[in-house]
């Protein structure tokens, strides 16, 4: 069995608020790569609930955060289809996205 690691490293200052962040991932070559934001799911199949970890320095702006989470919804609905192969749903969830753009004004 092979096994590899990605790491987050989170500095943070006195009340606790990420200032740093960066991630590792040595099998795709990243090495201390600086990210503003993360957000990492993770299932529980005993509790059969998502458990996450959102993160994001001081310096996220909000016109990037906002992008991300649009990216994110995109990416939610090309994960159901390639999961489920329920095209109906996937496609669902990218005009939602695509309405989320919309109302943050992201995209007109």
């Amino acid at each position: 069995m092979r096994k590899t690691q990605i790491t987050i490293d989170v500095e943070l200052d006195e009340n606790h608020i990420p200032e740093n962040i960066t991630w590792n991932a040595q099998d795709g070559g990243v090495e201390k790569e600086e990210t503003k934001a993360t957000m990492i799911s993770v299932w529980d199949d005993k509790t059969m609930e998502a458990l996450r970890i959102d993160l994001w320095t001081k310096e996220m702006p909000v016109d990037q955060m906002k992008m991300f989470i649009h990216q994110i919804l995109v990416s939610l609905g090309s994960t159901y289809q390639r999961a489920t192969g329920e095209e109906d749903v996937a496609q669902w969830l990218e005009q939602i996205a695509d309405e989320f753009a919309v109302k943050s004004a992201i995209r007109m």
